[in-house]
């Protein structure tokens, strides 16, 4: 089993209509290949978990990469994991303002420079856990 969790800046500020648009072919392109993960969406930044085989995820991360609607691309974790953690989830997905994301255990600011550490990893699976415990999705 293997994950990336990566950051990165939206092109644009996305509407509910577009993200919706997003998460459905992400869905349907993960599931594809036995990709699963969460993604975050606040204020034009993207937090994304992807987990699978190694092969798996990188051909979905290299799709990410060419992919217009995302820059500023910065890779936080890579590697291999002993399991998956969204299991059930071809894509759970949720959108925040900044503030909220401010309240759940775990959050680092994404524009400072020590949010990319060794502490990374540890810091946004505790961020990630935390948002999925208070926001239930289906």
């Amino acid at each position: 089993m293997y994950n990336i969790i990566y950051i990165s800046t939206s092109s644009q500020f996305f509407d509910d209509y577009t993200l919706a648009s997003i998460l459905e072919a992400s869905r349907e392109n993960n599931k594809q290949v036995n990709v699963t993960g969460i993604l975050l969406y606040a204020d034009g930044t993207f937090l994304q978990v992807l987990e699978g085989e190694k092969e798996d995820v990188e051909y979905i991360f290299n799709k990410i990469i060419c992919d217009f609607r995302h820059s500023n691309i910065i890779e936080l974790v890579k590697g291999p994991v002993k399991n998956r953690i969204f299991v059930e989830w071809a894509m759970g997905f949720a959108s925040a303002n900044a503030d909220v994301l401010q309240e759940f255990e775990g959050y680092v600011n994404p524009a400072e420079l020590r949010f990319i550490s060794d502490e990374s990893h540890t810091a946004a699976m505790i961020l990630l856990q935390s948002f999925v415990q208070n926001n239930r999705m289906n």
